[in-house]
């Protein structure tokens, strides 16, 4: 985690302090489970998690114990030994140490998840206000970056508001992938500890039992996680790159805000550059970077390895902490944009017409011509207006082929920009409802 990029609430999962109480609450309440059954004295169960309830876990103390053991979880349970007393011989009771490191690893990503899934919804909010904003804010739609039809503002953050919520469905699910809990014992056959004491942890920490654990949980679930972490990603490297091509100079139809007293170069005071979007699309190179470790912790030797382990100890805190800063400033760059409608239809009027093109050839092939010379017809005109500047519309009225087949009047009502736009409600309708 890298403070420039990390925020508290999310930072504050995976410190070593949260961690240390998370493993607490699992060893106390499957102490407790334990009690209900039998097993453990229920007064130990007690003490137990009122003691440690109180106590204040010494980060330092378990570093120094660990030296010493090389086992974390050992280390931790005799630092939590030494304020409980004698009744921690009744903690961990048949668990091995998967049970505490895998179940507290997707209590963190629960809880990581419930920030993200919170992130989409800003961008989503965000998104919507500004799409219903310049809903019928005229633009030209690029292919290949080059002027194809016209479309609206509106449509294009629409996209990517049904694109976003796609995401948000996708991290429910992934949250949902993670949220299970492993107390099995050793190779997961519950040998020396009871099935019931795993519901009855589960039910506490919010999670639902792995059905099979082989004592660790499967490392699909967390592939599947990760992997999400990076289309999540992506969806918004592509938005921050649309941002990006339309702040260029010779574009500027729209750009991030830039704040009084910002600098955006340190030799050209002119600058305005789009920084933000720069740093979300290499914040996303990142996270995706974490889903391929991800994967390859799947293949792990028979029931268990731990190969796995110093994968998630980086990849557990760094993608979703990226991913929770990226998606927050992506939101707030959303938010502030910079809209100028006026540079949209100055940038549209640049070649005089030829947006309308595909109309043409269409009325021309109604009207009997073949496909292939009505292609031929309407781009010699085309090409006109692409090499030399001339007016597209005149050259297609002075063409004695094509106002054959479509008179010139015919033509002029082919111009209207109403025409690419007709169905925007339709789309709005079918993205915000």
């Amino acid at each position: 985690m890298i403070p420039r990029y990390s925020r508290p609430e999310m930072t504050r999962i995976w410190d070593p302090e949260t961690r240390f109480r998370i493993w607490f609450e699992i060893e106390a309440h499957a102490a407790a489970a334990m009690a209900e059954i039998g097993i453990v004295p229920k007064e130990s169960a007690r003490i137990i998690w009122d003691k440690g309830s109180q106590a204040k876990f010494d980060v330092a103390r378990i570093d120094e114990i660990e030296a010493v053991t090389k086992h974390d979880v050992i280390a931790f349970l005799t630092h939590l030994a030494e304020f409980v007393g004698p009744d921690a011989r009744f903690v961990h009771q048949g668990m091995t140490s998967s049970d505490v490191l895998d179940t507290c690893l997707n209590v963190q990503l629960v809880r990581a998840s419930d920030i993200l899934i919170a992130d989409i919804d800003r961008l989503l909010a965000a998104l919507k206000a500004r799409a219903i904003e310049h809903k019928d804010t005229i633009t030209i739609g690029r292919s290949h970056g080059i002027h194809a039809e016209p479309t609206t503002f509106g449509v294009k953050l629409a996209y990517a508001y049904a694109e976003f919520a796609r995401c948000r469905e996708r991290m429910v699910a992934a949250k949902k992938e993670v949220a299970t809990c492993a107390i099995s014992g050793a190779v997961g056959t519950f040998a020396n500890i009871d099935p019931r004491v795993e519901e009855y942890v589960a039910e506490k920490l919010g999670l639902i039992p792995e059905p099979v654990s082989t004592q660790i949980i499967p490392r699909d679930r967390h592939a599947m996680f990760f992997a999400t972490l990076g289309v999540v990603a992506s969806s918004m490297e592509r938005l921050a790159i649309e941002i990006r091509h339309l702040q260029r100079t010779e574009v500027l139809e729209a750009e991030e805000f830039f704040s009084p007293g910002q600098k955006g170069s340190s030799a050209m005071p002119h600058k305005r550059n789009p920084v933000l979007t720069e740093n979300v699309t290499g914040l996303a190179r990142m996270v995706r970077a974490y889903a391929l470790p991800a994967m390859e912790n799947v293949a792990l030797w028979h029931e268990r390895d731990i190969s796995h382990s110093s994968v998630e100890r980086m990849i557990g805190p760094d993608a979703t902490v990226t991913l929770d800063f990226a998606l927050n400033r992506m939101a707030s760059v959303i938010e502030k944009l910079v809209v100028y409608p006026a540079n949209m239809k100055k940038n549209l009027d640049k070649l005089a017409g030829l947006h309308n093109s595909q109309r043409v050839l269409l009325a021309l092939t109604q009207a009997g011509v073949s496909r292939e010379e009505s292609y031929a017809l309407v781009q010699r005109n085309a090409m006109k207006t692409w090499e030399h500047g001339a007016d597209f519309l005149a050259e297609l009225k002075a063409d004695k082929d094509v106002v054959a087949r479509v008179p010139a009047a015919e033509l002029e009502k082919m111009f209207d920009l109403g025409y690419h736009t007709k169905h925007v409600d339709t789309i709005f309708k079918r993205v915000f409802g």
